[in-house]
């Protein structure tokens, strides 16, 4: 069992924020994989499927971003997962050029609040992340509000790229493994990290 969790914000005012682009990226998967998200249970919308072979859960936390970590514990004790080998988490970032992605195996929060709080949840690092990059292609005067504005119209192409290739990503991370995943999607940059951006 393979435990796929999106962050993101529950509310239709939040639904196309960047914010959100951890529950888009679930909800890209669902489709593919014929769920309904529906089931509420460990503070979360969840559905069970079958994806790359595997058998999935699928999970949005309703709790809000800041408090992401109390769902997935609940989550990972519900369906007995060790973290290190069975769970990923998709979610926003900042810090990464809008529809760039890359995939860690583990790592810091990076002042990314839902992060901080599944970490300090589960007092571990050990688990498979895919950042979707956010970053505006212009200096905004606040952050906040920009990842909580719904996304712009020139932007939309853009998010539907990255979202096929999250998907893509979690198939080969599930079929492959977690290394051979980022040697595909994280395309090497100047500061030795890799990064992928969807074309």
């Amino acid at each position: 069992m393979k435990l796929i969790v999106g962050l993101g914000n529950p509310g239709i005012e939040y639904q196309f924020t960047p914010h959100n682009m951890g529950f888009l990226a679930v909800d890209h998967i669902a489709n593919e994989c014929g769920v309904r998200i529906s089931n509420r249970h460990c503070r979360a919308l969840t559905g069970r499927g079958v994806l790359a072979g595997q058998e999935v859960v699928l999970a949005k936390p309703e709790t809000y971003m800041n408090l992401s970590g109390v769902s997935v514990r609940e989550l990972v004790q519900e369906y007995s997962v060790d973290p290190a080998q069975d769970l990923i988490v998709i979610y926003d970032e900042l810090d990464l050029p809008f529809g760039f992605l890359r995939i860690r195996p583990r790592g810091s929060a990076a002042g990314h609040n839902g992060m901080k709080s599944i970490l300090g949840a589960l007092a571990s690092d050990e688990f498979t992340r895919v950042r979707l990059g956010i970053a505006p292609e212009h200096k905004v005067a606040s952050g906040s509000h920009y990842v909580l504005a719904p996304f712009k119209k020139a932007q939309q192409a853009t998010v539907v790229e990255v979202l096929d290739k999250a998907l893509e990503a979690v198939q080969v991370i599930l079929t492959e493994g977690v290394g051979p995943a980022m040697n595909r999607f994280n395309r090497r940059g100047e500061n030795g990290e890799g990064e992928a951006e969807a074309k």
